[in-house]
């Protein structure tokens, strides 16, 4: 059957999406295959990846073809459902000391992926119908928010929370939301990171004061905001002691790897050596050493990047990471060809979390971050992860030919 496609659709972008597939399958494939001389020892991951990708490209399809006012209704109902599937994986059995999955004749689904599409599109439709300048219209989507939040902390999944921020935060930009307030709503979380360090927080408080100040506020509201980053610094202690022991041991071994270089300091310190490895052409397909002698962990999910980067060098991380940089180019760009306000809010929270989970990844490949779970899109090995970014690209094409009435 034909799409439904006009001349504005958007080929290049679908074309980049299919290429980082394409490129994720490749590397998944090695990261499947140990090979020691002659002998070769494959795992399943890609034959899985295989049945993911052929229900993504139905996905897709199924988007491109469904009328909007269908995908409009459904909007609610599955928000619904998906609270309901954050629920039920709590009272699954743990996978790695946490309850994310539900688990279906081999296979794996993660609710939380499909959490963050919805919940933008939910956030989309309120921000584009009220005023963004009225208080209410910035709190009622956090209202939303509030409960799949929680569901996935208490899994405990903290780094899928960040990522609702960061779209959220994002999204306000794209609605309109003023600067200043924009900066004032992540001073709590500079808040958070300096007051491990007084000496830093008290630079950074002085900043603030002065900037704020500069920007005309009253010394009342000036003072409220303090009192607020204050009130943070004296929480962090409690949430510090709120995370399970291995969420902070990987915040102390990204700040040093050595604290815990047999555990979580040694994946970063073999992804590293992964890297380096590499150096500009790679050691060759399937010759990766730390990926064969299995230094390298995780290295089908998490340090995938690092797979590319010891078999592929220089060259092919590079060439990995320009198609990312075309196919976030693509996706900024359909913004712009958006007709429909709710529209391009939500192709703005697409764009975060998907832009935010890259960057996250690559940074905690190479030490600039610290490994958090959070898997590259498109190239990792998962499941849901994968079809789930496939439909929000899907939206993006669908979104990005529709015209305002």
């Amino acid at each position: 059957m034909k799409l439904p496609l006009n001349r504005d659709f958007d080929w290049t972008l679908l074309l980049l999406w299919f290429i980082l597939i394409t490129m994720g399958f490749i590397a998944i494939y090695s990261a499947s295959t140990i090979k020691i001389d002659d002998e070769i020892i494959r795992s399943n991951y890609y034959l899985k990846q295989i049945i993911w990708i052929s229900l993504s490209f139905v996905s897709l399809y199924i988007i491109l073809k469904l009328p909007m006012p269908i995908i409009d209704l459904m909007v609610i109902p599955v928000y619904i459902l998906t609270n309901l599937m954050l629920i039920a994986v709590l009272f699954m059995p743990a996978i790695n000391q946490s309850h994310r999955w539900i688990s279906l004749m081999g296979f794996r689904f993660q609710p939380s992926e499909l959490a963050k599409l919805i919940v933008i599109l939910l956030t989309a439709k309120i921000l584009a119908k009220e005023s963004i300048l009225n208080v209410k219209s910035v709190i009622k989507p956090l209202i939303y928010m509030i409960l799949p939040m929680s569901l996935i902390i208490i899994e405990p999944d903290l780094s899928t929370t960040i990522v609702f921020w960061v779209a959220y935060f994002i999204m306000l930009a794209q609605a309109g939301f003023k600067g200043l307030y924009l900066i004032l709503i992540i001073t709590p979380i500079i808040s958070i990171v300096t007051s491990f360090y007084v000496p830093i927080f008290v630079i950074f408080a002085l900043l603030l004061i002065y900037f704020l100040w500069k920007s005309k506020l009253s010394i009342h509201f000036i003072s409220l905001v303090m009192i607020i980053n204050i009130f943070f610094v004296f929480l962090t202690p409690v949430l510090w002691n709120k995370l399970k022991p291995y969420q902070q041991n990987r915040i102390l071994t990204f700040i040093d790897p050595s604290k815990d270089p047999l555990n979580t300091g040694y994946q970063i310190i073999q992804a590293k050596i992964a890297i380096g490895s590499g150096q500009l052409t790679g050691k060759g397909f399937l010759e990766g050493t730390q990926k064969n002698l299995n230094f390298l962990p995780e290295n089908h999910t998490d340090f995938i990047f690092s797979v590319i980067s010891e078999e592929f060098g220089f060259a092919g991380s590079a060439l990995l990471l320009t198609i990312f940089l075309l196919f976030f180019l693509k996706i900024l760009n359909s913004i712009k060809k958006t007709e429909i306000k709710e529209r391009q809010i939500a192709i703005a929270g697409f764009f975060g979390f998907l832009f935010f989970q890259t960057l996250t990844n690559l940074g905690m490949n190479i030490g600039l971050m610290p490994v958090t779970g959070i898997s590259l899109p498109f190239i990792s090995y998962g499941g849901s992860n994968l079809l789930i970014n496939t439909i929000t690209v899907a939206l993006i094409l669908k979104f990005s030919q529709e015209k305002d009435l």
